[in-house]
């Protein structure tokens, strides 16, 4: 399996003027051990498609274009473009975008799936980007590198203290899992925190893109408000808020941080399903 050691990192990096942008969260893995036990834990196949989000210099790229039928590379830098296309100039099989993933329709990169998100993610669009391959439909599973800290939150569950409104709205499309520790050491530059792999896959009964954003909406305003009972947090104006929850088999008076995502599914329904003020359903 290629991988880039860290002296060929350096020396791209040289050679076009490029320096890690520590505001894009760019980090290069420059560990040839650590890129082949993420390709090795990530479970790819000959036949596999993978989109690949934030590739930098291509540490990953290359590992994965050895092992799988497809790989496009989406990446924002125009930059770190330039030395990636020369990296993978001889792998065929890999397509190099220049685009914002968030900008972008990333299933159809993928011709509608079902396809495999496998990344180094920059820190600052990491939820983003999975929430979005997750809810699309095109992608099986993801299995992606993120800060401890961020993939601790996104696998909380109900009572730990990581639990937060970003583990209920991927829980609500995926079984999500840390799967692999990657120490800071492997990076250049070296951050100041410690990674991740988390591995996410899609489930069978993952909502559609509008249920999913009714439901992620009423996610958010349970979690705005924390210390307060679910009363209290999702109070509108002519807005029964204990008729929902009581419809929903939901507890009124319990917090956010203590619901699974049934819960707030249930609970999304039954507030959608009240009169309001005008007459129309509540989301």
């Amino acid at each position: 399996m290629r991988t880039l050691t860290p002296t060929e990192v350096r020396d791209l990096l040289d050679r076009y003027g490029l320096a890690p942008r520590k505001r894009a969260g760019q980090n290069f893995v420059v560990d040839p051990n650590t890129v082949r036990r993420i390709v090795a834990a990530a479970e790819l196949g000959p036949d596999d498609v993978v989109l690949e989000v934030g590739p930098g210099l291509g540490s990953l790229t290359v590992a994965l274009a050895d092992v799988v039928r497809r790989v496009v590379a989406v990446e924002i830098d125009a930059g770190l473009v330039g030395a990636l296309r020369e990296v993978l100039a001889d792998a065929t099989n890999v397509e190099v975008v220049h685009a914002d993933a968030l900008r972008i329709d990333i299933g159809a990169l993928v011709d509608g799936g079902p396809a495999r998100l496998v990344a180094n993610l920059p820190y600052h669009v990491a939820t983003a980007v999975v929430v979005e391959a997750m809810t699309s439909g095109a992608f099986a599973d993801a299995f992606v590198m993120v800060q401890r800290e961020v993939g601790e939150r996104w696998a909380a569950r109900p009572g730990d203290r990581a639990h937060a409104a970003v583990s209920i709205k991927l829980a609500l499309v995926a079984e999500v899992e840390v799967v692999l520790a990657v120490p800071r050491t492997v990076f250049l530059p070296v951050p100041n925190v410690d990674s991740v792999m988390v591995r996410l896959v899609r489930r069978p009964d993952a909502l559609g893109p509008q249920e999913y954003a009714r439901v992620a909406a009423v996610v958010e305003r349970a979690f705005s408000s924390r210390r307060k009972a679910l009363r209290n947090a999702l109070a509108r104006p002519g807005l029964d808020v204990e008729a929902a929850c009581r419809a929903a088999g939901v507890d009124p008076g319990a917090r956010a941080e203590r619901l699974d995502a049934p819960a707030f599914v249930r609970l999304s329904a039954a507030l959608a399903a009240l009169p309001g003020p005008s007459g129309h359903g509540h989301p």
